[in-house]
């Protein structure tokens, strides 16, 4: 029996309207919400009951509810049900996207006044209530050299504490250590600057300073060292887990040792979330205030000796600017947590950078 090709295929019929799914016209969404927010407006400046902010939560509810209705004359229940909820995670992106938005605007619109090269060169020494001039040299100093060395005192001991959780810790050793770093995950700054201050400044520091405590910025490092650790150290042990067991076995199968699999495998494998973790320590450590005030005193002059007498950060350049009676001193704090913010970004930006160059190909 034999067959004949068809020199082109035939394309099936049309579906008749009465099968075809109904839909709202793209403009439905846009007009909906336009009406609930006049509605809303109406409702809430009519009766005098708030003001902008209500606008907006009411009218995001009268939005929801509209789009439900119209949906489900329309397109019926279960797509309905599909538009509400993705708006509602629409709605969220957006509301965490907005405290976000704002802090950069607040920081950018009035950080800009005192972006000059003065700000960036001098310090607050001799500056005076009504001197215009001044800036955070000496802070900026003060937050480099702090962080620093904090860094690189606490990544290699949070990931080669990691490391021992995830590959060599078992029994109840590993189960205390995971214990501990929880409980320092949660302890507040004050505290890590009240330790370093009794151990490190009262005990210590006199040995080395002729029998009298000193403040210093390596006790800053040191305080800040402990709130960076358990961040490090939690981070890292979750990454870790995340890289594949074949990897291991394959290297092992292989013949490799393994603390070279470690240090060749799993590492570069899991080193993006591993930075990841380290830039959220040290961006809680250039943050942090209290430490610094505790064991490092401030300071007004430029100073780039950790090791000896007060030392600023623009963290507390900010705090002691913020409640200065000066006039000019709130600019100045703006733009020093303008600097601090755009450090931080530039320092993660850098370690991403790096760390996409330095990972495992695959």
């Amino acid at each position: 029996m034999t067959t004949t090709a068809t020199s082109h295929r035939t394309r099936p019929p049309a579906q008749p309207d009465s099968l075809r799914a109904k839909r709202l016209p793209w403009y439905a969404a846009p007009a909906i919400a336009v009406a609930a927010l006049a509605l809303s407006a109406v409702l809430v400046y009519g009766t005098s009951i708030g003001g902008p902010v209500l606008v907006v939560v009411l009218g995001a509810i009268l939005y929801l509810v509209g789009l439900f209705a119209a949906a489900n004359a329309v397109e019926g229940r279960r797509s309905a049900r599909n538009r509400t909820w993705s708006a509602l995670i629409h709605s969220a992106l957006v509301l965490a996207v907005l405290p976000l938005v704002s802090v950069v605007w607040t920081l950018v619109s009035k950080g800009a006044d005192r972006l000059d090269v003065n700000f960036f060169q001098t310090s607050m020494n001799n500056i005076g209530a009504r001197d215009a001039n001044g800036g955070a040299y000496h802070a900026i100093v003060g937050t480099l050299e702090q962080v620093g060395i904090a860094t690189l005192i606490t990544v290699p001991l949070g990931v080669l504490c990691a490391i021992y959780i995830v590959e060599y810790g078992r029994g109840k050793f590993a189960f205390a250590i995971r214990f501990f770093v929880d409980v320092m995950t949660g302890i507040p700054s004050i505290v890590s600057g009240l330790f370093v201050l009794a151990f490190w400044v009262l005990i210590v520091s006199p040995w080395f300073n002729d029998g009298r405590p000193s403040f210093s910025g390596f006790a800053a490092a040191l305080a800040l060292s402990v709130l960076m650790l358990p961040t490090i150290v939690r981070s890292t042990e979750e990454m870790l887990r995340l890289v594949p067991a074949p990897l291991r076995e394959g290297a092992y199968a292989l013949g490799v040792p393994k603390w070279k699999t470690i240090l060749r495998v799993v590492l570069p494998t899991a080193l993006p979330g591993i930075v990841t973790g380290v830039m959220l320590a040290i961006a809680r450590a250039a943050g942090e205030t209290a430490p610094v005030l505790l064991v490092a005193g401030g300071g007004a002059a430029i100073n780039t000796n950790p090791f000896e007498n007060n030392q600023s950060s623009l963290s507390l350049f900010v705090y002691q600017q913020a409640g200065d009676a000066s006039k000019y001193a709130p600019a100045r704090a703006w733009t020093a947590a303008l600097t601090l913010v755009a450090l931080v970004l530039i320092l993660t930006i850098a370690a991403k950078l790096l760390a996409r160059r330095n990972r495992l190909s695959r």
